[in-house]
């Protein structure tokens, strides 16, 4: 089912219960900023503090957290890891004077306002606030409550697209799912396993992101480096997947315009065993294979998502291949507080610029980018290259075999033995040459060995920046094993100006 839902930024809904008073704390957690306002009214009794203590535990991420009313302290602040919540009970107000004592007009300034009796602040009530009324449901049963949500002012979208997400769900049969947030990636987009009765599937939020500040010809990093905005490349890569044999998720649902989609849940059984996670190579044999049937043909370049709609794959060209190689300038050598002279970073990018003509005279394939082990499942239950669960392609290019090969095995975050490298390369071009006799096998190890080091350099850069930028300092841990891989792929005679000048101006990562 594709479909737009045209969803207002009001609903009315029912809630059955605690779970779904939770089901809501984690969505509009998922929603706020700092700043935000939420007022919260109801009867006495309804359960306004029992909807606070739940979105607040959430935005905690600790279900134990002791959340007290603040019905007599008038005013309850969380120091929570994203941003402060403030909790404030306005019951025992009688006059606006009062909410000047405790300084209401300010509270929202850096933090989260959750406002009980909203209505006891008058004028001073926030015009750019989200509204939760709620209302006993008797007929319903005593624990059913009756929701009314409603934006204003700059939280009319955000309730626009809260409100569309429950919409979406109940269309597609998920309306009451238990949800449970899954692990994200290093991206923004966020995954729930989605459980109702006996059926389970996988919630993607992936609303269109926003451009970022223009760095080179006027355009933003997102678009040179040409990373998906929307779900369409997603939808359009998991369905020429899937007619290829290959086990990405079957899509059951989806609203292209929200960004919403309901997926096959793969499961999530890993291609590698072990704390550090070590490959298994049965594993990691049947992810190669995928590689080889998929680039044994010819590919298309555009592909079908809906009627009328499809989708064109862009090509990894120089913009998209040096942009990813200045986050090395721009993130890791700060981060080792390291310099470089303008003469420097001209030559570096005159050195890629040499060595990146081989790839771009490469024949291209599908590059699906991030084809390494945290987005591979084992599917014992199927046969052959379908035992492989795919599940992250949406930023798919046009480009060099050898990228998603390396991917693989130089994969940043799992140590990759060498003898199991050297023994899967070897079977990748076994592979590929047992179908095309003209299969260049030189050709192919220069190409790996360039975009290793392509994709290393890169790495490098996005584990600093999701560290500095982004406030995820568990990606540092990563770069001394992205260091080794990329020390290995410069060791090939065709990169030696390249390596000439990484070992002159590149410091090896830090300890700790």
């Amino acid at each position: 089912m594709l479909s737009t839902i045209g969803a207002s930024s009001e609903s009315e809904r029912m809630l059955a219960g605690e779970p779904a008073t939770r089901r809501l704390a984690a969505d509009l957690a998922d929603t706020l900023a700092p700043g935000d306002v939420v007022a919260l009214s109801g009867d006495l009794g309804v359960g306004k503090t029992a909807f606070a203590r739940a979105l607040i535990r959430q935005l905690a991420g600790d279900e134990r957290l002791e959340v007290p009313s603040p019905t007599f302290t008038l005013v309850q602040t969380y120091d929570l890891p994203r941003f402060p919540v403030i909790h404030v009970d306005l019951y025992r107000i009688n006059a606006p004077s009062e909410l000047m004592e405790i300084g209401f007009p300010d509270l929202a300034n850096g933090a989260a306002l959750l406002i009980e009796w909203p209505e006891r602040a008058g004028a001073l009530l926030p015009p750019d606030r989200l509204e939760i009324e709620l209302a006993l449901a008797p007929e319903a049963g005593p624990d059913h409550r009756r929701l009314r949500i409603r934006g204003h002012g700059a939280l009319a979208s955000r309730t626009h697209r809260l409100v569309g997400m429950h919409r979406f769900l109940a269309e597609a049969g998920y309306g009451e799912a238990e949800r449970t947030r899954l692990q994200g990636d290093a991206s923004t987009r966020i995954y729930e396993r989605a459980t109702q009765d006996d059926r389970r599937a996988i919630l993607m939020i992936a609303p269109r992101r926003p451009d970022g500040p223009p760095i080179r010809d006027g355009l933003s990093y997102s678009a040179i480096a040409h990373l998906a905005e929307d779900v369409v490349p997603f939808v359009a890569l998991a369905r020429a997947l899937r007619e290829r044999g290959i086990s990405a998720p079957e899509i059951h649902a989806a609203d292209l315009g929200e960004g919403l989609l309901i997926l096959e849940d793969l499961g999530s059984e890993p291609i590698v065993v072990g704390n550090p996670p070590a490959p298994l190579d049965e594993r990691y044999a049947a992810a190669l294979e995928v590689l080889v049937t998929l680039h044994r043909v010819a590919l298309p370049d555009r592909l079908p998502v809906a009627p009328s709609v499809s989708y064109q794959l862009p090509r990894y060209d120089l913009g998209a291949l040096t942009i990813e190689l200045q986050l090395l300038c721009d993130w890791y050598l700060p981060q080792q507080q390291a310099t470089l002279t303008e003469d420097a970073r001209d030559e570096f990018d005159v050195l890629w610029r040499d060595a990146l003509a081989a790839a771009l005279a490469a024949p291209p394939t599908w590059v699906l980018r991030d084809y390494h082990s945290p987005n591979l499942l084992w599917l014992p239950e199927r046969k052959g290259i379908a035992r492989v669960g795919v599940i992250d392609f949406q930023d798919a290019l046009l480009g060099p075999a050898a990228y998603d090969v390396v991917s693989l095995l130089q994969d940043a975050r799992v140590d990759v033995p060498e003898t199991l490298e050297d023994a899967l390369v070897s079977r990748y071009m076994k592979g590929r040459r047992a179908a095309d006799r003209d299969f260049d096998l030189g050709q192919f190890v220069e190409l790996y060995a360039l975009m290793g080091a392509q994709r290393a350099t890169k790495i490098l850069g996005i584990f600093a920046r999701l560290a500095r930028r982004d406030g995820k300092p568990q990606y540092l841990r990563h770069q001394p094993r992205v260091w080794r891989n990329l020390r290995r792929s410069l060791s090939h005679p065709t990169l030696r100006a390249l390596k000439t000048w990484y070992e002159t101006h590149v410091p090896a990562p830090r300890s700790g």
